[in-house]
């Protein structure tokens, strides 16, 4: 550097002046700085906080305020971000930018049932089943439970799922314009969770065929020997009935084709904006309880696991979990997350879209409904002055209504087993600012000494990808978990909890 400063000046040192000597200092001061600045853009880390990447809190986890030409269901339950988190609004670029997933696209394409000389049930002679009609665009959490019943409407037809990528909506991707690939953001289904939804094993003496990649669907089911069927065909004559009895339809059509390689395919808009064998009209009432007896049992729900991505990112940040207030009174488990208590905090869009299903009168989402949940909601009519009042209580409740909710559901919890320990609680938010920090300051006045929220999570570039599945898994480790009773998000914890034989009573709504 005082060379390069030396150079520069260009005079001997013998022959400064004092104001040489005030310049030279000044351009070796520059120097430095500069030469700061730019170690500091070099060695700046390749991971961050959730708050870093503006973390979608808990991947599905809200609705969206529905538009009548896009994915709301009879609730309005539509998510656009997984975990309820808001989208960045800047267009700062984000260092480092988002995963290309090289490695886990080679690792899909070499799955062994992608092989053409295979016996039946796979191979060339195999059985396929496509749904080019699943959901795009929208929330993961919206994705994932259509998702789940198309693997288990295809594994009950004998034929392998076709799985694919989860595609984002643009603007709520984790990264701006300028970062996005070419084609729009998309991520592996393989980054996001595991099983045999995504390609892996069935039970050790399941002969099912297992589900293989879109990639290689064009490959041993080219276009020519595809069979379609467009879903307009078959909606309208199932469009009232039970879940049991619309999935018995599809089956019967299924397991009586004798086609090698179906795909299901959608009409344009104009004909049918929600055209998924399985859509929001279903899971936004009754009618998709019907469903819960075989699809709970299948193993396509009790085999179903977070990724490796995931998986990795629940141990780098299991730390943030142990307990740091004073020993309990009696023996309580090692497991920190047996000592946990998460509530899903959905706010940003919510301070809306609650507003709207006020005036709907909506109910609960999908398994949210089952009869086995504890809290129960149910609309007041119309013209009853503390309807809206009411729903917001549950939907957007208080701060004081939360902290005495988390404190309900702590004591119910621990008096119903012996040498309960609850002493941990984790917040799954997209919120931030004053509202979260009075909230953290209540709990700690209510007794609450290990508070860990979604944005003090660490993670690398790949694991801020798929953030909506970390909280999600998160919740489905926890002692207890609180929901939202009209998210998506909050449905398919449900659903996995009960899947583990987790008990009612550590799984409460507001």
């Amino acid at each position: 550097m005082a060379n390069w400063a030396y150079q520069r000046l260009g005079a001997p040192p013998q022959s400064w002046t004092p104001s040489s000597r005030r310049r030279q200092l000044a351009y070796i001061s520059l120097g430095v700085c500069m030469i700061f600045l730019l170690l500091l853009v070099i060695a700046r880390p390749a991971s961050g906080t959730l708050g870093d990447y503006q973390h979608n809190a808990g991947s599905e986890t809200n609705q969206t305020k529905p538009e009548p030409d896009a994915t709301s269901d009879a609730n309005g339950a539509s998510e656009q971000c997984s975990n309820g988190t808001e989208p960045a609004k800047d267009s700062i670029l984000k260092t480092p930018g988002p995963p290309t997933y090289e490695a886990l696209r080679k690792w899909e394409d070499d799955l062994p049932q992608h092989d053409v000389d295979l016996p039946f049930p796979e191979g060339r002679k195999g059985r396929y089943l496509k749904f080019s009609n699943e959901f795009k665009n929208v929330g993961w959490n919206n994705c994932l439970n259509e998702r789940l019943l198309n693997a288990h409407l295809a594994y009950m037809s004998k034929r392998a799922y076709v799985f694919s990528d989860y595609v984002w909506a643009p603007e709520h991707y984790q990264w701006p314009p300028e970062q996005q690939p070419e084609g729009g953001p998309r991520t592996p289904l393989t980054a996001i969770v595991s099983g045999p939804m995504a390609g892996g094993l069935w039970g050790p003496d399941d002969d099912a065929p297992r589900s293989i990649s879109a990639r290689w669907f064009d490959v041993v089911c080219p276009e020519s020997e595809r069979y379609l069927i467009h879903t307009e065909d078959v909606k309208p004559i199932v469009a009232n009935l039970s879940g049991d009895a619309l999935f018995a339809h599809w089956q019967k059509i299924l397991l009586d084709s004798d086609e090698r390689c179906i795909e299901i395919v959608p009409p344009t808009p104009d004909i049918d904006h929600l055209p998924q064998v399985f859509d929001l009209w279903l899971f936004g009432t009754t009618r998709v309880l019907s469903l819960w007896d075989s699809f709970s049992k299948s193993p396509t729900s009790r085999f179903l696991a977070p990724s490796p991505i995931v998986q990795a990112a629940i141990s780098r940040n299991e730390y943030l979990f142990l307990p740091r207030g004073p020993r309990p009174p009696h023996p309580a488990p090692r497991d920190a997350f047996a000592r946990t208590l998460a509530i899903h905090l959905r706010r940003g869009d919510y301070l809306t879209h609650c507003q709207n299903m006020a005036s709907w009168g909506s109910t609960y989402y999908s398994w949210a409904l089952l009869p086995v949940i504890v809290d129960r909601f149910t609309p007041l009519p119309p013209d009853d002055p503390a309807r809206a009042e009411t729903m917001l209580s549950h939907c957007l409740p208080t701060i004081a209504q939360l902290v005495q909710k988390i404190h309900d559901a702590r004591e119910d919890y621990i008096e119903a087993g012996e040498g309960r320990v609850l002493d941990v609680v984790y917040l799954l938010t997209n919120e931030h600012g004053s509202w979260l920090d009075e909230l953290i300051t209540e709990l700690k006045a209510a007794g609450w000494y290990t508070i860990v929220t979604s944005r003090d999570l660490q993670l690398d570039a790949e694991q801020t990808d798929v953030s909506m599945a970390i909280d999600m898994h998160l919740a489905r480790k926890a002692a207890v978990f609180i929901g939202n009773g009209w998210s998506s998000f909050t449905s398919n914890i449900i659903h996995q909890r009960l899947v583990d034989g987790r008990e009612p009573i550590s799984i409460r709504l507001t």
